[in-house]
């Protein structure tokens, strides 16, 4: 793809779009940028020392020869619509990268578990001596990473389905899907649409390529047919042809014992999913059968995903603050037995709450409801207390601050206080990162 000269504009300037901008830059393009909300003063300052005018987001301002959007934006926006009338091509960050990036990519999706398994994969190429680098959803944006890309060098991607909705160039040497379950239904409206963006990842392999999938999930399974790429499967309850999978405490890589499920230091069987996915991976990307036990042994887990905090008293405190769907919160509360104090709430994206009933009803003693209420729009505790009803108690906290106070006075030595709050975390927080660092202060600073 040839910048040179050419209209770009870009719109959003979090930390995708701005990456994107800076790649414009270099290679040449005249690049204008817009936003649905109003920059900071620092951001003003930034974009006023790139010479790049920050437009609003209105229709009469998308002129030029390319628009690349941040993940934040909707492929369908209703705005693009006349632009691509008009012969404007429309494509995302991701996609934009692809023209640029050097060597062979690794993409890691699924509704849950994509960050820890993003960060083990990496793990496990750099400790058995595999060159690669590590971004995409998972911290650094993947245009970022286009200058430290190199043709011997694997680039380990996390990526969400925003990110993959506006996908045609792009393709992945191994792509990997962990699970599909629902999530982000404010954005893609259905299931089906989120699955068809999670899909595009499959589709735009080729032949020589790898599908790393997950038996025991109906939705991964089926992309198995939508790709030209080889299927490899992991499973936890059966044997597979091509891959990895568990018999009692056994991992084996096809017919050849692996690893032990003691050896993972992750808690539940969800990181034990996680764990056969970035081994699979690792393996195909070249890595010896011989060096994985160990390097999945040395991986320190991440933060935010089942953290283990602090005992005080003996009260454990567990941060799961990227459980940020229901799926998710399963997944955390399946790795616990009973004694539970579970903090929900937040930002609803069009869930559906009441598959938590049964595993509260067996496991929990109380759930702390946190979450602005209405009149906000996306309030999600009203709609959790109402898909509970009476089969466990609900204590409506208003705050993490008061949710962490009602659990230090009510928790028994033995039982578990863990914040897998089921939402988003927009209502009070900036993101999920933020929500659960405020979370691990408060803990430490209970007395």
């Amino acid at each position: 793809m040839d910048l040179r000269g050419k209209q770009v504009v870009v719109i959003g300037t979090k930390r995708s779009g701005l990456a994107a901008i800076e790649l414009l830059l270099k290679r040449g393009a005249h690049v204008r940028a817009m936003d649905a909300s109003p920059l900071t003063p620092e951001e003003e300052r930034r974009f006023a020392a790139l010479g790049v005018p920050v437009l609003p987001q209105e229709p009469e301002y998308l002129k030029g020869d390319l628009i690349v959007l941040s993940p934040a934006v909707p492929y369908d926006l209703p705005m693009l619509a006349d632009a691509r009338e008009h012969g404007i091509a429309v494509i995302g960050e991701v996609e934009l990268s692809s023209y640029f990036l050097k060597g062979a990519v690794i993409g890691i999706t699924g509704s849950n578990g994509k960050t820890t398994t993003t960060a083990l994969t990496g793990h496990l190429l750099k400790e058995c001596g595999i060159p690669c680098q590590v971004g995409g959803n998972i911290g650094t944006a993947v245009t970022s990473l286009v200058d430290s890309s190199a043709d011997n060098q694997w680039n380990v991607l996390e990526l969400s389905s925003f990110q993959l909705e506006s996908i045609s160039h792009f393709n992945a040497k191994i792509g990997v899907c962990l699970n599909v379950t629902p999530d982000h239904l404010d954005r893609h409206g259905t299931f089906e649409n989120y699955a068809n963006a999670k899909a595009r990842l499959f589709e735009t392999q080729g032949v020589g390529d790898y599908a790393v999938l997950n038996l025991e999930d109906q939705v991964c399974r089926s992309f198995a047919r939508r790709t030209k790429a080889q299927a490899c499967w992991f499973s936890t309850s059966q044997p597979v042809p091509h891959g990895l999978w568990m018999r009692d405490d056994q991992l084996f890589w096809d017919k050849q014992p692996l690893m032990r499920r003691n050896d993972i230091k992750l808690r539940g069987l969800h990181n034990v999913e996680n764990v056969m996915a970035a081994a699979l991976t690792a393996l195909l990307a070249g890595a010896s059968p011989q060096q994985i036990g160990s390097a999945v042994a040395s991986f320190p887990g991440v933060e935010h995903r089942i953290e283990f905090v602090r005992n005080l008293e003996g009260v454990n405190y567990f941060n799961d603050s990227k459980a940020t769907n229901v799926d998710a919160s399963l997944k955390a509360i399946d790795a616990f037995h009973n004694g539970l104090w579970i903090i929900l709430g937040g930002k609803d994206k069009g869930s559906d709450y009441t598959p938590l009933r049964e595993p509260l009803q067996q496991r929990a003693k109380a759930a702390l409801l946190i979450g602005a209420e209405p009149p906000y729009p996306y309030a999600a505790a009203p709609l959790i207390r109402t898909a509970l009803g009476n089969v466990v108690p609900v204590v409506d906290c208003g705050t993490l601050d008061s949710a962490v106070q009602y659990a230090r006075a009510h928790a028994q030595p033995g039982d578990t206080v863990l914040l897998a709050p089921a939402c988003a975390s927009f209502d009070q927080f900036q993101n999920f990162e933020e929500r659960g660092k405020v979370f691990k202060q408060l803990v430490k600073e209970l007395f």
